[in-house]
């Protein structure tokens, strides 16, 4: 298992208004998707965040998403170390995802492109 960065989860607003700030910040543009009533945009090591409180509130609780080279491997790796997989792997329009929750209790976001599947 390769962690290759974590991204920094964003919550806001208005995502139409964000994303300008953050693309100039960083220098290139959003990648925007939507999934269960959330948009966002990525941007760099952003992942910007907008929607009904309800799903955001749950988003809330993943402390972080790491970018693996394979979420396969991770998961196994993860399980292995105590860790539960609480959904995934999926496939998203960005690569594959898995939420774990880790023996302290702190639950992560792990993301592949699909790269080594």
């Amino acid at each position: 298992m390769d962690i290759l960065g974590a991204t920094l989860r964003i919550y806001v607003d208005d995502l139409d208004k964000a994303i300008p700030f953050y693309e100039g910040l960083v220098g290139g543009e959003a990648l925007r998707f939507e999934r269960g009533g959330v948009e966002a945009a990525a941007i760099g090591c952003f992942l910007l965040m907008s929607g009904p409180e309800a799903q955001i509130e749950v988003l809330r609780k993943v402390t972080a998403t790491i970018a693996v080279s394979n979420v396969e491997e991770t998961a196994r790796v993860l399980g292995s170390l105590g860790a539960d997989i609480i959904a995934g792997p999926v496939g998203t329009p960005a690569g594959r995802n898995l939420i774990a929750r880790h023996p302290d209790g702190a639950i992560y976001e792990y993301v592949d492109r699909g790269v080594g599947s």
